[in-house]
């Protein structure tokens, strides 16, 4: 480590003036758009699995119809091949919808107020807790990467 006392990125010190409501606020703010991240990867996964389902239940079908079970056969391709997951829904587009209404709302509003509050300063919270857990001079525990041994 070159520096025992390093010091996190400036661009992970609150500017002046900024109160501690202010950086926990946003700190949880960030929690929150964890959560939404979550909720689009868990959206995503939802969008492949419904392609994997719909190319697998088209495989089945063709074996059944070749089984000799046409009935079987004309009910998955009349009611379930191509059937929308939600009402006038495949999952592309709410996959779409919520990228374009609630993801982009509130990553747009977390933004604004990273942009507006503290300068455009993210992980402020963060890094303030990394500063109050760090042991100063321990490996394993640098402020930034700059302050690591090579």
């Amino acid at each position: 480590m070159t520096d025992d006392h390093g010091q996190p990125d400036p661009e992970h010190q609150r500017p002046d003036g900024v109160t501690d409501a202010t950086v926990e606020a946003l700190g949880k703010l960030s929690a929150a758009l964890d959560h939404v991240e979550d909720a689009r990867g868990h959206l995503y996964a939802f969008h492949r699995l419904c392609g994997s389902a719909e190319t697998t239940l088209e495989e089945a079908t063709a074996m059944i119809r070749a089984a000799g079970h046409d009935d079987v056969a004309d009910a998955l391709d009349r009611d379930v091949l191509g059937r929308n997951p939600l009402p006038g829904m495949w999952s592309f587009q709410m996959v779409e919808a919520y990228d374009d209404g609630y993801y982009a709302a509130a990553k747009g509003i977390q933004q604004q107020a990273i942009d507006d509050l503290v300068g455009g300063k993210r992980h402020l919270f963060e890094a303030e807790m990394k500063e109050l857990r760090r042991t100063r001079g321990r490996a394993g525990h640098e402020a930034t990467p700059d302050d690591v041994d090579a």
